[in-house]
């Protein structure tokens, strides 16, 4: 099965690159990695968590020295709660005492925590080294893998310490999805949906009959079939294809774009996750599961303001519930939840930016001064209730 190519183009070329999907890749890391980097690279620091590691990092180190490199790598304690600057400080020690130089890089093997840190790490080691992003959760290859964000947790709340970063390249390596938690599994349909959501009828039909093929619960079973492989491999490119779409047309997340050109729309779900996930100091929820809730929040919200037709609301709900289970709610105070929307990093000229739907594939962001408060506090009360 020949591997999907995609180029990711930015205004400025510096920024573009390609991202490489398919089966069975990540062998050919190292010729990948000399392809993107060029001859001058001399060494590697890989980015990774002990599990991740334990499991292809062997043979993602044989393959980047078979291709010349000197690798040395940095594992990070698993869980978002760990990426902070603390870690990234941890990080950076790591890469002076390899002695990585301009020409050098860093490589992310693993999921988002990893890619963020390692991406934020290396964007500000001597102000700025290449690095590659190589994902290892369909979480990280659909979303955060993807647009450059880099950035670490701070008490105040998520990503709110960061740097735009983008990588030099991509590699998607679909087998590594046997190895991944169902939990985790879930975790990454739901950003799927998020994206299929906004991103239009075609997209989220793909998803949702991708789900109704292959549901979490299936994915270690089908993983070894062509079919899975082949359709799986279709699904991560065109959720990619959509993402980049956007993130080429305002790369740095203007303040003053509030259309459906803006990045901010991929934001939809995220208000009420990054809320949740602070709520909860990171250790309750997965992000996919928090941005399920925040799907379920924001379509809610988006019928009670009268912007979106009850069906597509149910659409939606349906297609989410069909993940499989949400973890439950229980003991979320409603005061922290709403407080938490007030540190969120999409406020601009102290007004919260809320991303909201008008039907399938027509997001639009509101200014937290147009949505009555008692609508945005009745229907977090009411999911709260219900999931408890």
């Amino acid at each position: 099965m020949k591997p999907h190519k995609l180029k990711i183009d930015f205004s400025r070329e510096s920024s573009t690159y390609e991202i490489v999907i398919g089966h069975d890749l990540l062998k050919e890391s190292g010729k990948w990695a000399r392809k993107c980097l060029g001859r001058n690279a001399a060494k590697i620091a890989i980015v990774s968590n002990p599990k991740v590691f334990k499991l292809y990092g062997k043979l993602a180190e044989a393959s980047l020295r078979d291709a010349g490199f000197t690798v040395s790598h940095f594992l990070m304690r698993d869980g978002e709660r760990h990426k902070n600057l603390r870690t990234a400080v941890s990080a950076l020690r790591l890469f002076a005492s390899s002695g990585l130089t301009r020409t050098d890089a860093v490589v992310a093997l693993g999921g988002g925590v990893v890619g963020d840190l390692a991406g934020f790490a290396s964007a500000i080691y001597l102000r700025g080294i290449s690095y590659l992003q190589i994902p290892t959760t369909l979480l990280s290859m659909i979303d955060s893998s993807v647009g450059g964000k880099t950035g670490v947790n701070s008490p105040a709340g998520k990503n709110l310490t960061g740097a735009f970063h983008q990588p030099k390249g991509g590699l998607i390596d679909t087998a590594t999805l046997k190895t991944l938690a169902e939990r985790e599994i879930s975790s990454g349909f739901y950003e799927a949906i998020k994206q299929g959501a906004i991103g239009g009828k075609k997209l989220f039909k793909q998803t949702r009959d991708f789900l109704s093929e292959f549901p979490p619960s299936q994915i270690h079973r089908a993983c070894d079939d062509k079919d899975f492989q082949l359709k799986m491999s279709d699904l991560i490119a065109s959720q990619i294809a959509f993402k980049s779409g956007i993130v080429a047309l305002d790369e740095r997340e203007s303040s003053t774009v509030t259309n459906a050109r803006s990045r901010k729309i991929l934001n939809f779900g995220h208000t009420l996750a990054h809320a949740l996930e602070k709520g909860t100091d990171y250790r309750r929820l997965t992000h996919g599961e928090a941005v399920g809730y925040g799907i379920l929040y924001a379509a809610e919200l988006s019928k009670t303001l009268a912007l979106c037709d009850p069906k597509d609301v149910k659409l939606l709900n349906d297609v989410v519930h069909s993940v499989g289970s949400l973890p439950r709610l229980a003991n979320i105070d409603e005061k922290e939840v709403l407080e938490a929307f007030r540190f969120d990093k999409k406020i601009i000229a102290g007004s919260l930016q809320m991303v909201l739907l008008k039907g399938i594939g027509k997001p639009v962001i509101l200014h937290e001064r147009d949505i009555p408060r008692t609508a945005m506090q009745k229907v977090l009360s009411q999911l709260l209730q219900k999931w408890v």
